[in-house]
């Protein structure tokens, strides 16, 4: 356990510098190149009438940090969720939370277009919301109740309807330019703004995740020994619930539907640091953030001057290990 508390925090620290180091470079690079001094100048000399400085201020700084901020939220829900369920497979995409929030960010762009983006937000927390309610409800139909294959599929199936009815609505009510940022998922809308209200959600429900990580060590062990162990096992599962709407509905807001990164990143940190989410979810954390700033990174370098949908770049390393884990499920089964 020693040993893992180190590799926990050789993790978090390293990882941490070269975050930084990673959306420095990020920030240099896309349409038009721009040299990594200029972006020190930037940063610390800012001249609206430069127009390199307007680009990496106004443009590329929040972009690289919607992307960390994202990516870490993604994981963390990831991390929580098979922690709390004891699924492997649990993810906010393929558990129905992206495409619940990504449907009723579509209703709200048809009827209520007139809404202020703290008003999305929170309609996304609902929409992540809906969509677990009906993946859960769906998975628990059958005897024997939802097991983690049951919710796989039901994820599959509710997030298919779900993107249908986006998509239906917004060609019915002509707003698909609106929403097809959000369906094919990306950051390179994010505003300062946005940052400033997104950042508070994301941080607070990162702080709660780690203030119930022992929780959710005890939960992983199994309902019944956690009963046993004296856990509150229900007001450890809401609060857990509450943690994973807040973390996906706020991304949702804000990139769209990006999938594959709670289900891999948790995986990886586990590999890493063991079985303690005291140590596990920070380290999604860092990871998370690493891997969505690299997928950005790598959608603007794949065909420029073009964006590649940050969704794809994430999807190349998601969906293989997604086919990897269902065959080890199947395997075990």
């Amino acid at each position: 356990m020693k040993g893992r508390a180190w590799a926990a925090w050789l993790i978090i620290l390293f990882g941490s510098g070269a975050l930084i180091l990673l959306m420095a470079f990020s920030i240099t690079k896309g349409a038009a190149e721009i040299p990594l001094s200029t972006v020190w100048d930037a940063l610390l000399h800012f001249n609206r009438q430069d127009t390199h400085h307007l680009i990496v201020v106004d443009l590329r700084l929040p972009r690289v940090l919607a992307s960390a901020l994202v990516g870490a939220a993604f994981a963390v829900a990831g991390a929580v969720m098979q922690g709390v369920t004891r699924n492997p497979m649990a993810d906010s995409g393929l558990m129905g939370l992206n495409a619940g929030a990504g449907f009723v960010l579509s209703l709200c762009f048809a009827f209520f277009p007139g809404l202020s983006y703290l008003q999305l937000v929170l309609f996304s927390f609902a929409g992540a919301a809906l969509g677990a309610g009906l993946v859960s409800g769906i998975a628990s139909l059958r005897r024997g109740g939802a097991s983690p294959m049951r919710l796989v599929l039901a994820g599959a199936a509710v997030s298919a309807l779900l993107s249908a009815l986006s998509q239906g609505i917004a060609l019915y009510f002509n707003v698909a330019q609106n929403i097809m940022f959000w369906t094919a998922g990306g950051v390179a809308g994010s505003t300062w703004p946005q940052i400033r209200i997104m950042a508070p959600w994301i941080a607070g429900a990162l702080l709660g995740a780690i203030v119930l990580s022992r929780s959710i060590s005890i939960m992983s062990l199994g309902e019944d020994v956690a009963r046993g162990l004296g856990l509150n096992t229900l007001l450890v599962r809401a609060l857990c619930t509450a943690v994973v709407l807040m973390l996906a509905g706020a991304s949702v807001a804000v990139v769209g539907s990006v999938g594959f990164v709670g289900l891999v990143v948790p995986h990886v940190a586990r590999f890493l640091v063991g079985r303690d989410y005291r140590w596990i979810i920070p380290a999604s954390a860092v990871l998370g953030s690493l891997l969505v700033v690299l997928a950005d990174l790598g959608a603007r370098m794949l065909n420029p001057p073009f964006e590649t949908p940050i969704g794809a770049v994430v999807a190349l390393v998601g969906v293989p290990f997604f086919l990897y884990l269902a065959r080890r499920e199947r395997r075990a089964l």
